[in-house]
């Protein structure tokens, strides 16, 4: 995965082949589109709840338990088959309910999702389904703006964005865009980013965006 946030903006169009000022083309975008995919959340929905529980059965270091367990129970170790049936089987329910966790996680995450953003293409300002962004787009940002994708910031004049959902910081983070930060800088500290799901409260700018969908 690119580090985007170790990149000066001018570097950051330069590789994904955009312009900071005119945008990507409606040609490009739509060729992209087709490429990356529409900028969404995706889950694994409709899946019956005994799927998914014999799904937990299907790790390969399980099948070697239940084989155990069948040899045991063959040679006359009934206890150490029973605790090893049971073991699997709690195993499994734990498995269950991260899933779920992990299920209702993303659910949450789709909900913060920005139904629309304002992005320049072809030298045009317009606003469009935020599903429909694509790596290299230019999207201006606001107060009051749910950021569409994940951004790597070309301006930001007095620009504070509300992180808490992504990093647990409740103050509104003071974004920098002409910063460039190192390889390894934590998510916390990289002041010429912004994520999606989060939100503008102060301030206006600009960023690139560097990745849409299950891939932010």
């Amino acid at each position: 995965m690119q580090a985007w946030h170790a990149l000066s903006a001018n570097s950051a169009a330069k590789e994904l082949h955009t312009d900071l000022d005119k945008g990507l083309t409606h040609k490009e975008a739509g060729e992209r589109l087709k490429d990356y995919g529409p900028n969404e959340l995706k889950g694994e929905e409709g899946i019956p709840l005994w799927r998914k529980f014999v799904a937990q059965f299907q790790d390969f270091l399980v099948a070697i338990l239940l084989a155990a367990g069948a040899v045991s129970f063959a040679v006359g170790e009934r206890t150490d088959a029973i605790l090893i049936f049971l073991i699997v089987v709690v195993n499994a329910i734990l498995g269950l309910i991260q899933e779920g966790r992990a299920e209702r996680a993303l659910n949450a995450l789709k909900q913060l999702a920005a139904p629309h953003a304002v992005v320049t293409r072809g030298g045009q300002t317009m606003d469009i389904p935020a599903r429909e962004l694509v790596p290299g787009d230019v999207v201006l940002l606001e107060a009051g703006t749910v950021i569409p994708a994940d951004l790597r910031l070309a301006q930001a004049a007095s620009l504070k964005v509300e992180e808490a959902a992504l990093t647990g910081e409740s103050v509104p983070v003071e974004k920098e865009a002409g910063s460039q930060l190192v390889l390894k800088a934590p998510l916390a500290e990289r002041s010429n980013m912004a994520y999606m799901g989060t939100t503008v409260v102060y301030g206006r700018g600009q960023g690139i965006v560097v990745a849409t969908g299950m891939e932010t």
